[in-house]
């Protein structure tokens, strides 16, 4: 047997040529692969810078924004106005109503007037609202400088009365009164300032008035003097402090004097105050019928008139009457053991 003739049976025909080219072929395939895997990545690494220029783009555009904000601001001299309540007055108050007005003091640092848009106001008492309101257009501030506006508002007792029963006439109830400016200022645009500022008010009572007894001192139907004894309640949880009483004083249906008295005393919050009035006039005036009261023990009578009181919240101005009342008439050696 010969070589030739055991490779034909034993081996199979291998074409070295063609196996040095498969091999060739392979590997140019790894090659594209990787090549193909090359680009997409560095598409992808291309997209993702991308993305990141375009992020910082935005960032910095807006970081360029804030700064020229800023350097506009501060070479400007741009910025927010400041609000305080500096007082709280109250101008008139009576037995049907209070008037309170809120100053408060607004401050521009800007280099332009800028213009108050509203006023918003609202005051409450342990949580309920008595009042509240708008003041549209409600003027300009000074370029760099200080305004203070005031907010006048009005409190009827009654509506306060009528909604909440519990507020009883005589008492001081606590208030907290709420303010919203809303400005228009440059960059910043429209900026609410709320402000607070709490204390109390009063809802008065007048005082109550009526003459113990009228003591004569002289009789004569030419001139009587006598001095009316009066007692005054004041039925407020506060003093009132005595400065002018105006009075008139009937005798049945006669008036018999009527003055302007400038007396100045204390009224104790919730007390009794006695004082004393002298009166003078001539029965002959009225004919006999006030003669004839006179020479009476008792009678009847009435008192109107005003008392000037100042109190922690203010002047007043209140009423007394007195209709109906019955009264002693006493001369001056009679016995006062019943005095007050």
């Amino acid at each position: 047997m010969s070589c030739g003739d055991g490779d034909d049976i034993g081996s199979p025909v291998v074409n070295k040529g063609e196996v040095s080219v498969g091999i060739s072929s392979d590997m140019a395939s790894s090659d594209n692969l990787e090549v193909v895997a090359r680009e997409v990545k560095e598409r992808e690494n291309k997209d993702e810078d991308k993305d990141e220029d375009k992020g910082g783009f935005i960032e910095k555009v807006k970081d360029f924004i804030h700064d020229i904000g800023e350097k506009i601001e501060g070479a400007v001299g741009f910025g927010k106005p400041s609000a305080d309540v500096a007082a709280v007055h109250i101008p008139k108050i009576n037995l049907k109503m209070i008037e309170i007005v809120v100053d408060v003091l607004i401050t521009n640092p800007n280099p332009i007037p800028i213009p108050l848009v509203d006023i918003n106001y609202l005051i409450e008492s342990d949580g309920r609202k008595l009042v509240s309101g708008l003041i549209p257009d409600a003027g300009t501030i000074h370029a760099h400088g200080s305004e203070t506006v005031k907010i006048p508002v009005t409190l009827i007792y009654d509506d306060i009365k009528s909604t909440y029963t519990d507020i009883k006439p005589g008492s001081i109830i606590p208030y907290k009164i709420k303010v919203d400016l809303i400005v228009d200022v440059p960059i910043f645009g429209r900026i609410t300032l709320p402000l607070k500022k709490t204390g109390e008010i009063p809802v008065p009572y007048k005082p109550d008035i009526d003459v113990d007894k009228i003591k004569f001192e002289k009789f004569s139907f030419e001139e009587t003097t006598a001095a009316l004894h009066l007692s005054l309640e004041n039925k407020n949880d506060f003093d009132l402090g005595l400065n002018l009483l105006e009075y008139e004083f009937w005798l049945s249906d006669v008036s018999i004097a009527s003055a302007e008295l400038t007396k100045t005393t204390k009224l104790e919050k919730n007390g009794i105050t006695h004082m004393e009035i002298p009166i003078s006039f001539k029965p002959k005036d009225f004919g006999s019928a006030v003669w004839d009261m006179i020479r009476g023990r008792g009678t009847g009578y009435s008192m109107k008139g005003n008392i000037d009181v100042d109190t922690p919240f203010g002047q007043m101005k209140l009423p007394i009457s007195k209709e109906g009342g019955t009264t002693r008439l006493k001369k001056e050696d009679d016995d006062d053991d019943d005095e007050d």
